[in-house]
């Protein structure tokens, strides 16, 4: 099916790459819960993992639509971004708020490959998504800050060389609005290791590599923060509207994949003498799902139009997300129905692709959380929470 394809070049780029990386490749990593290191690394070498970093700095400076592309073709192939594409949305508050100092440091290495941001340390076992109430604490002494809490499904920490954490600087009964007193710092993991910080694997259900850090009077000196103290909030909100238009993309991709595979099975798989495509009962859930993905793709171009522009986003970043999550799932379930048992065969990739679309539902926002903030900041009602 023809749908207008923007980026035709970086589709067609992007995809010869995953061509190298089958289905089997993937399905290898997931037996030792391995990273894929040698595709992230062709991901590298042909400079599409530095798509969005300027090119003062040696990325290719590209608008986040065509970061998003990236991801799309990724994720349609049967391929799965989730191992590098944070260091897109990651860097965009370092580029926003880094000093000079910093960006002129850490950019290049970045870009280059020889430096990996991929960890993302927020999210904390008893708090969730209520993130201005996080425990963990980072407390100035001096000429450092030390730090002490812990994150959970903090994914890629063991293949990271940096990670950005947010803490708390300024207890939350001592700040006016409890969005205040949280600070971001970019934490060299490597030096950190055995000094305050240790990094468990996190065994789920796909293969995320994701863990758990832990951090116990880790010391970080103070040009670790990025931008101003007690800022943090404000910087990692700038951030999510970038992260949700990014992995709508990738949403967009696994629905294709799904209605690609389904519909080229529903075509030959024949039972009681005739193709099984010719059944309404195969055939309408994946009408439905095509309908909800153009859709939900169009949400998504307009989210990363007015982004690319300086427009305000989040309406429909958080929209795109919700819709991208939906008709991806909606895929999914209409490819799993269409290949029957064959869909529960590793061999044939559907069951791996099906619990990887899944984790959209929930992650990086649930789609309650996505619900309330619309029903909020868009229709005006009253708060839920």
């Amino acid at each position: 099916m023809d749908t207008g394809l923007d980026y035709a070049e970086i589709r067609d780029a992007v995809a010869r790459i995953c061509a190298g990386y089958p289905g089997a490749y993937w399905r290898d990593l997931e037996k030792d819960a391995a990273y894929p290191t040698a595709f992230v690394q062709a991901l590298t070498d042909s400079g599409f993992l530095a798509a969005l970093i300027p090119e003062e700095y040696g990325g290719a400076g590209l608008p986040l639509r065509a970061a998003a592309v990236i991801l799309e073709t990724i994720h349609a192939s049967g391929a799965s971004a989730s191992a590098c594409h944070a260091q897109m949305y990651i860097m965009g508050t370092l580029l926003r708020h880094g000093s000079d100092a910093q960006k002129t440091r850490y950019l290049p290495e970045i870009a280059a490959g020889s430096l990996r941001l991929q960890a993302f340390g927020v999210t904390e076992p008893s708090t969730g998504s209520d993130t201005t109430r996080l425990k963990t604490r980072a407390v100035r002494q001096g000429d450092r800050y030390v730090v002490t809490g812990q994150k959970v499904w903090t994914s890629r920490a063991l293949q990271s060389d940096l990670m950005l954490l947010l803490a708390r600087t300024t207890p939350i009964d001592e700040v006016k609005r409890k969005s205040e007193g949280l600070s971001v710092f970019l934490v060299d993991l490597t030096a950190a290791a055995g000094a305050g910080l240790e990094i468990k694997p996190l065994p789920a259900m796909i293969n995320h590599n994701t863990t758990e850090v832990f951090m116990d009077g880790l010391e970080l000196p103070l040009d670790a923060l990025v931008g101003e103290e007690g800022q943090g909030f404000r910087y990692i909100l700038d951030g999510m509207n970038a992260e949700r238009i990014l992995l709508s993309g990738e949403a967009v991709g696994d629905a294709r994949y799904f209605l690609r595979r389904a519909t080229e099975y529903a075509k030959e798989r024949e039972v009681f003498g005739r193709p099984i495509g010719q059944n309404q009962g195969i055939a309408f859930p994946l009408a439905q799902a095509l309908a909800q993905t153009e859709a939900a793709d169009l949400m998504a171009r307009k989210a990363a139009a007015l982004f690319d522009i300086g427009e305000a986003c989040g309406p429909e970043a958080n929209m795109a997300k919700l819709l991208t999550s939906e008709a991806a799932w909606a895929a999914a379930e209409a490819c799993f129905q269409a290949f029957g048992g064959f869909a529960f065969a590793r061999e044939y990739d559907i069951e791996r692709k099906w619990r990887e679309t899944r984790l959209f539902r929930t992650a990086p926002i649930s789609t309650n959380m996505v619900l309330a903030y619309l029903a909020q900041h868009v229709l005006g009602l009253p708060r839920s929470y």
